[in-house]
């Protein structure tokens, strides 16, 4: 199994232990008046699939919904509450959806921190031209820096990356700030990747943008208890909600343990 979260429900959660901004999320429970209240305070909101383990590619499955009014808004969450999604022979079903704030923006970032086997060693992977797969892009516009687990992303890390990227000087002080927490976030819990994509630079008071991540990936170490402090439920990684999967995802929760099935136990 792998375990991964994807999405902004736990995301967000996982962000505010390192303090890092993201944008107003909130989950299936939301009322009609709250709906209302957001639609209002931000003039539009996105509506997304909340699917269990880790699903990608919602947005160009049509998986993404936008609602600048109230009425868009229920007729999306209607559309998409328990929509399914297919990747190959993967099937996902949605429970749920999230209703998350649109956020002003004239650049989009991408950012990741991964293991390579490259390197031996963490790399922050970094681009301007965020918003997309970063398959997409040519390589020039990717800056994929190796860093030493002992010392940690550093402000210099970012920073050298992005000058070299020819990134507009006005966005790289606020993610020299703020794109180092996300090395205590990935080191502390036993993270193998961590990924946010799209960081919207939001434009503030005195021209200074905050970095807002909308969109957020991870994947854990199984191996690695780190994670278990975190305290999530277990469910949020199953694939599938039938009985046996459930019972084997607690087994997993509560010992560690990966599976293992005997092929042929005569030998061959």
């Amino acid at each position: 199994m792998t375990m991964q979260i994807t999405g902004m429900l736990w995301g967000r959660k996982l962000l505010d232990l390192v303090e890092y901004p993201h944008s107003e999320v909130r989950g299936p429970e939301l009322s009609v008046d709250d709906i209302k209240d957001m639609v209002k305070r931000h003039g539009e909101v996105f509506i997304k699939p909340v699917f269990k383990g880790g699903v990608g590619k919602k947005g160009k499955s049509g998986l993404i919904g936008r609602a600048k009014n109230f009425t868009e808004a229920l007729k999306e969450k209607e559309r998409l509450y328990f929509a399914e999604h297919k990747i190959g022979n993967i099937v996902a079903k949605s429970d749920g959806v999230t209703y998350e704030a649109a956020v002003p923006a004239d650049h989009e970032v991408y950012f990741s921190i991964s293991d390579s086997t490259i390197y031996r060693a963490p790399i922050m992977t970094l681009t301007h031209h965020g918003g997309v797969d970063i398959e997409e892009l040519p390589e020039d516009k990717i800056a994929v820096v190796p860093f030493d687990a002992l010392t940690g992303l550093k402000a210099f890390h970012v920073s050298n990356a992005l000058v070299g990227l020819g990134a507009p000087s006005t966005i790289i002080s606020s993610l020299v700030q703020n794109l180092p927490k996300l090395w205590d976030l990935y080191n502390n819990y036993g993270m193998t990747m961590l990924e946010l994509n799209p960081i919207r630079m939001m434009p503030g008071k005195g021209g200074r943008y905050t970095p807002v991540a909308c969109d957020f990936k991870c994947a854990f170490d199984q191996d690695d208890p780190a994670w278990k402090r975190l305290e999530l439920p277990s469910h949020i990684f199953a694939e599938d909600n039938s009985e046996f999967e459930q019972e084997i995802n607690q087994l997993r929760t509560y010992q560690g343990q990966s599976d293992v099935f005997v092929i042929n136990d005569k030998g061959s």
